[in-house]
């Protein structure tokens, strides 16, 4: 009998940005970073537009992109996995997103743990808030929207409104819709099991 699967906790919260704005999930520990990448995004509801590092320690994680990295050595997200990071004592480190308006993530892993045969992995747990819209110019811009979003009565209210594509509640996380969009991760991780799976039995 194999031995369950290991979960890992995880605890990722927006940078600069108050009240806070987090989630909490379970993610398989083989899970490499840019499944976890994968993960933030449909959680957050990042749109995937730019790109992404994660930071840990003295070693920098996305997609390598030669002639355009300046100089830093960026290893591909494929290349590592929670467990080797979890097995070298790594408890915290950050994920940042869109070059541009500079979206940092402060990720905690909280706990490892076996995981439950009822249920599918990455998980969503908890969170609160609603994330940013894409391109809305980081914290200082997104704190800004905020302030004309929030009050009809501004007179660039409409604008903004109709710029997001609807009406917007900082406080309504859209809990339906992040599901929903975990799931597709979740489905796709499963496919990819599966297709693994299918090329190791013997022809």
């Amino acid at each position: 009998m194999n031995p369950p699967e290991k979960i890992v906790r995880i605890r990722i919260s927006l940078t600069e940005i108050a009240p806070e704005i987090w989630r909490r999930v379970e993610v398989p520990i083989n899970l490499h970073l840019k499944g976890l990448h994968d993960v933030i995004q449909a959680v957050f509801a990042w749109e995937d537009y730019h790109l992404f590092e994660f930071r840990i320690g003295e070693k920098l994680y996305g997609i390598p992109a030669p002639g355009e990295d300046h100089g830093r050595r960026v290893l591909h997200a494929r290349s590592a996995r929670l467990a080797a990071l979890i097995a070298k004592g790594v408890q915290r480190f950050d994920y940042i997103y869109d070059f541009g308006d500079g979206w940092e993530h402060g990720l905690v892993i909280e706990a490892v743990g076996d995981a439950d045969p009822a249920l599918l992995y990455p998980r969503f747990v908890d969170g609160a808030r609603r994330g940013p819209p894409e391109d809305v110019g980081g914290p200082p811009g997104y704190e800004r929207f905020l302030e004309i979003v929030t009050a009809p009565q501004h007179p660039e209210y409409r604008e903004a409104i109709a710029w997001r594509g609807g009406a917007f509640d900082p406080e309504d996380m859209g809990l339906a819709m992040l599901r929903h969009r975990l799931a597709g991760v979740v489905q796709r991780r499963e496919v990819g099991k599966a297709n693994y799976e299918k090329s190791r039995m013997p022809r």
